[in-house]
């Protein structure tokens, strides 16, 4: 079973962030999205007139298979 790769802060007061991913399958485990500084992270993202990238609009790591995608995109392997 592979429970580290899930994990959910039932009491946050902000669950779930995002919308688009079901509340019972809300991962919390990337509340800080690791991919944030990568420009090629796969996700939904704008950047705004400040250069800052948006992530409002991605739940690509707050999926149950979020955490694969991950991990996977920070050892460099992109298949």
């Amino acid at each position: 079973m592979d429970n580290y790769k899930f994990c959910q802060n039932k009491n946050c007061e902000f669950l779930p962030c995002h919308e688009g991913v079901a509340e019972e399958g809300f991962s919390c485990l990337f509340c800080f999205c690791p991919l944030y500084e990568l420009d090629d992270c796969g996700g939904n993202y704008t950047i705004l007139e400040d250069g800052t990238k948006d992530c409002s609009d991605c739940n690509l790591p707050h999926q149950r298979e979020g955490y694969d995608y991950v991990i996977k995109k920070l050892q460099g392997d992109d298949s």
